[in-house]
């Protein structure tokens, strides 16, 4: 069959359908009961969203395949390639963005939207939303691809004389490249005068996933850097501060009826927000309240699985505290394993990418290696890598938007997640997904040579205009790294500590 590899196709093509059936189990199982026969658009963004994220990591190691087809050949233009991995990468991200931008904002606005209203209605008002935003979006992208649209790179320009044929090879040595009177045919020792900048203007779809990579790098480098340092160090204190005995039942009811107290004052609250929200004062006051009795809902719905846990009821409560016990010792075992992994990644980041020239390979070696135990060992290694950053990302938005005031707390919970909350995290898992593809083609760049998602984000976006300053500096690999240092900082000094329970809730006046 040539360089055509008929079981890559059929791969593709099972992983595809796996991803779908397994998103859509997610969603049967996540979803609010609210929610169950009703609000089917979001319900099938969120299986396409979520489908298009996943997706798009394992296009990374299928790419690195898809290349296996040239292995054997002079240059890589001088085979068939069994996908078209360039069209395909153009074609995911641009229906990546326009599900963040667009589609995703317009299933929240009309989920949200005043119930008392009509179904038109709420389209109307979700349209005049999303429309607003697509044009300020087609104008900022218009103006910044017409002005400043274009790549610069870097050459070298090399020039030889010819000469006969040699019937030997012993007039050449690492130390004489060039044919006599020629000093600029070895790119190494040219000199500094035969560089030259090459400008062309990159392609439309080019320069919108560019952007879309930035505005997701930005996200990336926070959540990511945070959620790499407290998503292992997360399991790890949760079960250093897991209870460490079932307590008594006068305990139980002293706590109980705590809980019950701080209940009745959030449904206070809520209802006095609810009469704000009917009378249409929803200023800036409105929505903070809103917030602070969002993260007490949280907590307090923490608090009242702690005490259940720590007093268990029923015919099978020995059972169920044998299980409790097995549940920290779990988180114990992954914070760990966890921690490994973030501490490979970290290293990995200093070693390969910030230090120029790199002191190791480090992990794109380890790939090679496993590829050579066993064919897809390293591919399989490789994708974890991957999806470990985007649930370090997942880990980082739940930790800050628990404690910063500007960050919608939007939390995923079996059997009770609403469909907005859906959206909003399948909306950051798609912004982030693109700065991960980015992120991990640049650190495994040896591992992942001359595949199209390399020419795409390693060639074309880092000699952008405006943007390649960036990654010239390494300003977001700096920023992720230092984020997980001082969240490493924060769990030593605070980790250690059991939260206690908040006092009485009131709305700010």
């Amino acid at each position: 069959m040539g360089d055509f590899n008929l079981a890559l196709v059929i791969v593709a093509i099972v992983v595809c359908i796996i991803v779908f059936l397994f998103n859509v189990y997610l969603l049967v199982n996540y979803q609010h009961p609210d929610d169950k026969n009703q609000a089917y658009f979001p319900k099938f963004v969120v299986v396409l969203g979520l489908s298009v994220a996943v997706i798009s990591i394992l296009m990374l190691p299928a790419d690195v395949a898809n290349r296996q087809a040239c292995r054997h050949a002079i240059y890589n233009g001088a085979c068939s390639l069994t996908l078209p991995m360039k069209d395909l990468w153009l074609a995911v991200y641009i229906v990546d963005a326009v599900l963040v931008f667009f589609v995703i904002p317009f299933a929240m606005f009309y989920y949200e939207g005043d119930q008392d209203k009509s179904i038109a209605k709420r389209i109307k008002s979700a349209l005049l939303w999303v429309g607003t935003t697509a044009i300020v979006c087609a104008l900022v992208l218009g103006i910044l691809y017409g002005l400043i649209g274009k790549v610069d790179f870097t050459v070298r320009h090399l020039s030889s004389t010819t000469t006969s044929f040699p019937s030997s090879w012993q007039d050449f040595s690492s130390g004489q490249q060039c044919l006599s009177g020629s000093h600029q045919c070895a790119a190494y020792s040219a000199s500094a005068s035969a560089e030259k900048t090459w400008t062309m203007r990159t392609t439309f779809p080019e320069y919108v996933v560019a952007l879309a990579t930035i505005v997701g790098s930005v996200l990336f480098a926070i959540f990511g850097g945070v959620g790499i340092a407290c998503l292992p160090l997360g399991l790890i204190f949760s079960f250093i501060r897991r209870p460490k005995a079932v307590i008594t039942r006068s305990q139980y009811i002293k706590e109980a009826t705590e809980l019950g107290k701080k209940a009745r004052e959030l449904k206070k609250a809520t209802d006095a927000l609810h009469q704000e929200e009917r009378s249409g004062s929803k200023g800036r006051k409105w929505r903070k309240n809103v917030k602070a009795v969002e993260k007490e809902l949280l907590q307090l719905e923490e608090d009242v699985k702690l005490l259940e846990e720590m007093y268990p009821q029923g015919e099978k409560a020995e059972t169920s505290w044998a299980l409790t016990v097995l549940g920290y010792l779990a988180k114990l075992v992954l914070g760990i394993l966890g921690l490994i992994v973030s501490i490979a990644w970290v290293a990995h980041i200093i070693i390969y990418l910030l230090i120029d020239p790199p002191l190791s390979s480090f992990l794109n070696e380890v790939f090679i290696k496993l590829d050579d135990i066993w064919g897809l060992l390293g591919t399989v290694a490789f994708a974890f890598f991957c999806f470990y950053l985007l649930l370090a990302v997942i880990a980082g938005a739940m930790m800050l938007g628990l404690r910063l005031v500007f960050i919608t707390i939007h939390p995923m919970k079996w059997g009770a997640t609403l469909m907005n909350s859906f959206l909003f995290n399948v909306g950051l898992i798609l912004l982030c997904s693109i700065s991960v593809i980015q992120f991990c083609s640049t650190a495994f760049a040896y591992y992942a040579q001359a595949t199209a998602a390399q020419e795409i984000f390693g060639h074309t976006l880092e000699s952008l205009r405006g943007i390649k300053y960036l990654y010239k500096y390494n300003v977001f690999q700096i920023a992720f790294v230092v984020l997980a240092g001082l969240t490493l900082v924060y769990y030593s000094i605070f980790g250690w500590r059991r939260r206690k329970p908040s006092g009485r809730f009131q709305l700010s006046s």
